[in-house]
C-alpha cells in the first residue's frame, strides 16, 4: 500500500514540476514526504541505498508523471485553465493546517505555557511569523512578474553559452523544486531555457539533456544541504518561511473566477483538491 501511495505522489510531483507556476516542493510538503526527501538528497551513497524503498517508487511515479501525464495536464490547462488552477489551489490550501502544526511543534508549543496554565499558545514565535511574512512578500512580487516564453528561442545545438545557461537554469530549477511555493519551471522561463529543455526531452537530445541533468544534480544536492541545515538550526523559522511560500503560491497561480457555471465547477475542483491534500497530509 505504501509503495502505491509513493508512486501516486511521484506522479503528482512529476506533473507539478513541468507546469510553470506550480511548485513540486509544495506537493512534497502537502503529501508529507518533504523532510524525508530532503534528507535523502545527498552525496552519501549508503544513505541513498538505504532509502531505496522510498526513492524507487517515488522516482518511478515522477517519470510516469512527466512522460505520460504532462500532456494531459497541458491539455487541461489549455481547455479548462481556471478549473485546473483552482484544483491546484485547493491542494495548496489543504496543506496549510499540517504546516502550521509543524511550526508549533518546532516551537515546542505542544506543551502548555507557562507550566501552571492550561492554556496553549495559538500563535507561533515572532521570528517564525516574520519569516512567514517575508516569504509571502517574495511570492507577491513573483505573482506580478510576467514572463513571456516568446522571448525564449528553442535551441537544439549545444554551444558554450547555451551550456552555461542550461546548467544555471536547471540548477536553479532543481533548488526551486525542493523549496515549497517556488516553481522550477517558472525560473527556467525567467532564464530562458524552458522551451529548449522541454524540446530536448521530447526529442531525446542527449547533449542538451546531459548538461541540464548535471545542473539539476548540482542544484538538488546544494539546495537540499541548505534546507537540511536550516531545518536543523532554525526549524520553526524555516517552516514559517515554507508556510509563507506555500500561501503565496496561491497568488502566483490564481486564475480568477470566470462566468457563473465555471465558478461552480471551480469551487468543486478546489474542494476536491483541498480534501485530497488535507487527508493525505494527515
Amino acid at each position: 500500500m505504501e509503495t502505491i501511495r509513493l508512486i501516486f505522489i511521484g506522479i503528482i510531483f512529476g506533473i507539478a514540476n513541468v507546469i510553470p507556476g506550480v511548485s513540486g516542493g509544495t506537493i512534497a510538503v502537502v503529501f508529507g514526504i518533504y523532510d524525508r526527501l530532503i534528507n535523502v538528497i545527498t552525496i552519501n551513497v549508503k544513505k541513498i541505498f538505504k532509502e531505496w524503498k522510498f526513492l524507487l517508487p517515488l522516482g518511478l511515479g515522477v517519470v510516469v508523471g512527466i512522460i505520460l501525464f504532462s500532456k494531459l495536464i497541458a491539455l487541461l490547462f489549455e481547455r479548462y485553465p481556471v478549473q485546473t488552477n483552482w484544483f491546484f489551489i485547493g491542494i495548496i490550501l489543504g496543506s496549510i493546517p499540517m504546516i502550521y502544526k509543524r511550526i508549533m511543534s518546532a516551537d515546542g508549543i505542544e506543551h502548555t505555557e507557562p507550566a501552571d496554565s492550561k492554556k496553549k499558545r495559538l500563535v507561533p514565535a515572532f521570528s517564525s511569523v516574520v519569516c512567514c511574512l517575508v516569504a509571502f512578500g517574495i511570492m507577491i512580487v513573483m505573482a506580478f512578474v510576467e514572463v513571456s516564453e516568446a522571448g525564449s528561442v528553442v535551441q537544439t545545438e549545444l554551444t558554450l553559452s547555451l551550456a552555461v545557461r542550461l546548467f544555471i537554469g536547471l540548477a536553479l530549477a532543481a533548488i526551486a523544486m525542493i523549496i515549497p511555493g517556488i516553481s522550477g519551471s517558472f525560473l527556467m522561463l525567467v532564464v530562458g531555457v524552458y522551451g529548449t529543455i522541454i524540446a530536448a526531452i521530447a526529442d531525446f537530445n542527449m547533449p542538451l539533456l546531459l548538461v541540464g541533468c548535471a545542473g539539476a544534480v548540482a542544484g538538488l544536492i546544494g539546495g537540499a544541504g541548505l534546507v537540511r541545515f536550516l531545518m536543523k538550526t532554525l526549524p520553526s523559522q524555516t517552516y514559517g518561511a515554507i508556510l509563507g511560500l506555500v500561501m503565496g503560491s496561491v497568488l502566483v497561480i490564481f486564475p480568477g473566477f470566470g462566468p457563473a457555471p465555471v465558478v461552480v465547477v471551480s469551487i468543486l475542483c478546489a474542494a476536491g483538491g483541498f480534501a485530497l491534500s488535507f487527508f493525505a497530509s494527515r
